[in-house]
């Protein structure tokens, strides 16, 4: 097999369609109440109208929205791209009736997208803004790697001009802020001038003014009074970044850039990781004397684990079965038995070649699987030859005679074990999508080995089976050994006593049934990545500088492990998916989450469970901190999980707190989370109208007045 026609995947990295897609609506100056009941309610009307609508979350802040839409788990895979086109189709029709002012939504339908590996940019005391200009080269070369789809620049810090005037000297000037927004806009707006027909080509006509220094920014006229000044005397002009910022990254405690790579479909994630190697080494020698580039988390090293992983296995389990044919059967008769085996995984590959099935996790494991299985037929109908030249029939005849009374028995043993895996293959769910490689990758591996055995294994028993000489006494003589009597007269036993083993098997039966219960089910097990994930939550309405200083806190005490190699924290929204088993959370200034790469497994449930300790002794007291790990199968935050629903939001609360106590008062629960926080705290102003109205003001007046002088209000772009 060359590894140039097929591809190997990601551990974990199937190909599998995410059903998710997420839109953000933004109204700056509505309530959560009002983003629900005005934004939001209309939105989720319109998505159940799809063919595969499942359900539909949203989470409102004051000013923004940000909604989940989950399609119902047995969509066909080829159903999801139309299905998330209709969406598009849909939220584009219901904007136009949403309240003037509102600002999208603004759909993510890249959501499911996988990063193959994450590099950090990073540089101590250099500007964001030089740093966003090297991580956009950087990306450009990336980018002309084969087999990379994208690249993307994640933890960019908006750069922002800042005016900031004085309230009282604008108001003994007159000048009302008003004017001043107008001013700029006014000035940066990029308008039609038209343009001059000629004989020659059509000339454009453009108008000089528009922004492109802080010193225009400066002089721009302000009139007041009659008289004309400049916005710097009343003003100071300054550069900086979005402030408060909405998303941080830092890398081993310092603020960075990251770039995610995301491979192409079908591709070979181990090609491809060589690739990038070598393109970033390249890459950071090109860097100027500071900066940084080195590598967060990287998909090609899990790949490499684990097809070594089973290219080891397969070798060992091929060792073993040849040496056991040979001591049991012959020096010729083991060959034709080894054979079965790596003719059997060539018919496989090229199935899955065919079939469009990639080296991936479930793949290899289903091919692990059958390893076992390979060479039962192959034994048969070698040993069934063996036994009829011992009666003194010519190799030929053995054969087809072998064939003749082995081939159908074999089949319906084959597809009875294959049937028992049957349900996921055929499961109409994403864990079923997830897992069902495991039953084909069985069935072609059984099908496939039954072929072999009925086609190959006879005509390669003709060519190499040694000249068997005639056993006298025939059948009587060969099948007359103690060990052979033995066996038979213990079958005949459990034959003449068919009531009593029929009751025992039926006891053992419901012993094993009832024993089931002692053993931990779970369907997915816990990951063997390295890697630690440990989520910082504050209370709901927190600040992002808050949530940054509770996130170092726990960033403090991570790095001094010793189990940690790797560091990195993200403030205000989760980490990218780098790996298909987890959900990146959404925007929340409120959240942290910090993932540690570790050495290996039994490093990282060191650190975990040393970490757990901490936090119970207050490592982080004014924040909720969970310390987990990324475990197998379709991705979800928890392994259980309760919803409350109805239209009583006060009631909705009280059952929630009800379930919660349920779930808090039951010994094998570790934590209980809600995703309804504490209530955010809000000043509400009573506004006289008719006084307003008295002094020439209205509510719009004042509302811009508070926004100006508490937040800043973005003028111009």
């Amino acid at each position: 097999m060359s590894q140039s026609h097929f591809s190997v995947k990601t551990p974990g990295q199937f190909s599998t369609a995410i059903n998710i897609m997420t839109f953000t609506t933004i109204w700056p100056a509505a309530t959560a109440q009002e983003m629900q009941d005005q934004v939001s309610e209309p939105l989720e009307k319109r998505m159940q109208e799809l063919t595969w609508y499942d359900r539909s979350e949203t989470y409102t802040r004051p000013g923004f929205a940000f909604t989940q839409l989950w399609l119902k788990d047995s969509i066909p895979p080829q159903a999801v791209p139309e299905e998330i086109y209709q969406a598009r189709k849909k939220l584009w029709d219901e904007s136009a009736k949403l309240p003037r002012g509102v600002v999208g939504p603004l759909v993510n339908d890249e959501f499911g997208d996988v990063t193959f590996t994450l590099y950090a940019l990073k540089a101590r005391g250099v500007p964001q803004r030089e740093l966003v200009r090297e991580a956009e080269q950087v990306r450009n070369r990336l980018l002309r790697v084969p087999g990379v789809k994208k690249v993307v620049i994640i933890g960019e810090r908006p750069e922002r001009i800042f005016v900031n005037f004085s309230q009282e000297r604008l108001a003994n000037l007159g000048i009302a802020p008003r004017e001043v927004f107008a001013a700029l806009n006014d000035q940066n707006l990029l308008t039609p001038a038209g343009s001059i027909e000629s004989r020659g080509p059509q000339i454009q006509v453009r108008l000089d003014g528009a922004f492109d220094e802080i010193a225009k920014i400066g002089d721009t006229p302000i009139v007041a009074n009659g008289r004309t000044i400049k916005l710097s005397d009343v003003a100071e002009i300054t550069r900086g970044y979005e402030d408060p910022a909405t998303f941080l990254i830092r890398h081993q405690g310092e603020p960075a850039l990251e770039l995610g790579v995301v491979m192409k479909d079908r591709y070979n994630g181990l090609q491809l990781g060589e690739d990038l190697d070598k393109e970033a080494d390249a890459i950071a020698s090109d860097l100027p004397l500071g900066l940084s580039f080195t590598k967060i988390t990287d998909q090609s090293v899990n790949i490499e684990e684990a097809y070594g992983e089973f290219m080891l296995k397969f070798f060992v389990a091929l060792i073993v079965v040849i040496a056991i044919s040979l001591l049991s059967l012959g020096w010729r008769v083991g060959v034709v038995v080894a054979a079965a085996v790596p003719l059997t995984l060539a018919g496989v590959f090229i199935i899955m070649l065919a079939t469009g099935r990639d080296f991936d996790r479930m793949t290899l494991g289903a091919l692990i699987l059958s390893l076992g299985l390979l060479v039962d037929d192959a034994i048969i109908i070698i040993e069934a030859m063996v036994v009829k030249m011992e009666e003194g029939v010519d190799r030929i005849t053995a054969s087809t005679w072998a064939w003749g009374h082995t081939a159908a028995p074999m089949l319906a043993g084959t597809l009875l074990t294959a049937i028992g895996l049957m349900p996921v293959g055929f499961a109409k769910s994403s864990a079923g999508e997830y897992a069902g490689n495991i039953f084909w990758v069985v069935m072609f591996a059984l099908l496939t080995s039954w072929v072999v055995a009925v086609v190959f294994t006879p005509y390669i028993g003709v060519k190499l089976l040694p000249n068997i000489a005639k056993i006298e006494g025939g059948h009587e003589k060969i099948y007359g050994t103690p060990h052979y009597q033995r066996l038979r007269r213990f079958i005949g036993s459990i034959v003449a006593r068919n009531k009593t083993v029929m009751l025992v098997v039926g006891g053992l039966f419901v012993v094993a049934v009832l024993g089931l219960g002692l053993v931990q089910q779970q369907f997915f097990p816990v990951s063997d990545r390295p890697e630690v994930l440990v989520e910082v939550q504050m209370p709901e309405g927190t600040g992002i500088e808050a949530t940054s200083a509770a996130a170092a806190t726990v960033e403090a005490w991570v790095r001094k492990q010793p189990e940690a190699k790797i560091v990195t924290t993200y403030i205000g929204q989760g980490a990218p998916r780098f790996v298909l088993n987890i959900s990146p959370e959404l925007p929340d200034p409120s959240f942290a989450k910090i993932v540690v790469l570790t050495e290996n497994a039994k490093q990282r449930e060191a650190l975990k469970h040393r970490m757990r300790e901490a936090v119970a002794a207050g490592l982080a007291p004014q924040a909720r901190v969970r310390v987990t790990q990324i475990v197998f199968g379709p991705p979800f935050p928890f392994p259980v999980a309760f919803r409350v629903s109805g239209p009583d939001v006060e009631q909705v609360r009280q059952l929630a707190d009800k379930v919660r106590d349920v779930m808090v008062a039951t010994p094998s629960l570790r934590q209980v989370n809600a995703d309804w926080g504490e209530r955010a705290p809000a000043v509400h102003f009573v506004i006289d109208q008719d006084r307003l109205n008295a002094i020439g003001l209205t509510t719009r007046d004042v509302a811009e007045q508070l926004q100006t002088l508490l937040t800043g209000v973005t003028v111009t772009v």
